[in-house]
């Protein structure tokens, strides 16, 4: 088999959302979205839901219409982007619940889907979705009267713990929902690690259950093995790869492995990053192509049969270290030709 295989632990998955919910007294949602993080968001939710999850979030509605046909019914699923325009068949066919972002927003729910279920999403600092201050102020009575399933804002550094502003947007935060009777939800995975004053009634932990940072106690959940294509011997002196940007230092055996950055393997990470054979390093030489990578597999005393990049001796952080990015963007970048196996 040439395509490389992607193996997702689900019953890793469930025991990372079970680890988040146990730091918590609270109600413990799940964010499934962008494809369940880029590992098929009907699959990961099913298994959320099998942990104990009950609420859901993605960021489209589109994305709710397709989690809603993996859960069926009863479980809510809310959506980050709120009521855009058009989306009001699909919120209601598939019963999901918009966190609302704005005056326009809160009018066009209620003119389209009076009497159904919606959230609330506040701009407590981040300036990015939610309604601001003044926004809300204005807005909060009517908003009340029509019974909001949740209020919600988002930390803009939960990953950065002893940022100040963290304490600047609880305090925001707790100014905004002040004597509101109605369910209240700040943290993410960062903010379930800042501690109880952060998770009021429901946290929604994202890339800690697939097994990224802040969320240290993660288990992995995604591991990749490529098959090794060719090798051939070089002499000292010869070069690899595009642009003759590596070249040997020592008689030297490369393995050319079936995956690149078409597959979301970055191209930038090529200079810093490494695979796996069993427990042995191996750097990647020469630069990362469509297609193929390139590993020194001189110090190997045999040449395997294929070569890891994700698993148990390096994460999604790690490989994104390598590539000058995040964690997020190595999941979500995964690509379709890899043979999914999906464990649990």
């Amino acid at each position: 088999m040439t395509a490389a295989t992607l193996k997702i632990d689900l019953d890793a998955l469930a025991a990372n959302w079970r680890a988040l919910d146990s730091l918590t007294g609270c109600e413990t949602a799940a964010v499934v979205k962008a494809d369940g993080y880029g590992l098929s968001a009907g699959r990961v939710a099913r298994a959320l839901a099998r942990a104990g999850a009950r609420r859901f979030f993605v960021a489209l509605a589109q994305e709710g219409a397709e989690v809603r046909q993996a859960l069926g019914p009863g479980p809510m699923i809310c959506v980050f982007s709120g009521h855009m325009e058009g989306d009001a068949p699909l919120i209601r066919d598939h019963d999901l619940t918009p966190m609302l972002n704005s005056v326009d927003q809160m009018l066009r729910q209620v003119e389209a889907l009076p009497h159904r279920s919606f959230g609330i999403q506040l701009d407590s600092g981040m300036n990015r979705l939610g309604m601001e201050p003044d926004e809300w102020a204005a807005l909060r009575g009517i908003a009340l009267r029509q019974m909001p399933a949740l209020i919600m804002s988002h930390l803009a550094c939960a990953d950065e713990p002893d940022h100040p502003m963290n304490a600047q947007q609880l305090r925001v935060f707790k100014e905004m929902t002040g004597n509101i009777d109605v369910p209240r939800s700040l943290a993410a995975t960062g903010g379930i690690l800042l501690g109880p004053d952060y998770h009021f009634d429901l946290t929604r932990p994202g890339v800690g259950l697939y097994g990224g940072l802040p969320f240290e106690a993660a288990q992995p959940v995604v591991a990749l093995d490529m098959p090794v294509i060719q090798t051939r011997d070089l002499a000292v002196g010869e070069t690899v790869g595009y642009g003759n940007t590596w070249s040997a230092q020592r008689p030297s055996r490369i393995a050319t492995v079936a995956a690149g950055y078409a597959d979301g393997l970055i191209r930038a990470m090529g200079p810093r990053a490494q695979v796996f054979d069993g427990n042995r390093r191996c750097p990647v030489v020469g630069r990362v192509s469509m297609d193929l990578i390139t590993v020194d597999i001189t110090d190997l005393a045999e040449t395997p049969e294929s070569l890891s990049i994700l698993g148990p001796h390096q994460g999604v952080d790690d490989l994104a270290e390598a590539a000058g990015t995040i964690g997020y963007e190595i999941l979500t970048s995964l690509g379709p030709r890899y043979t999914r196996e999906y464990l649990g």
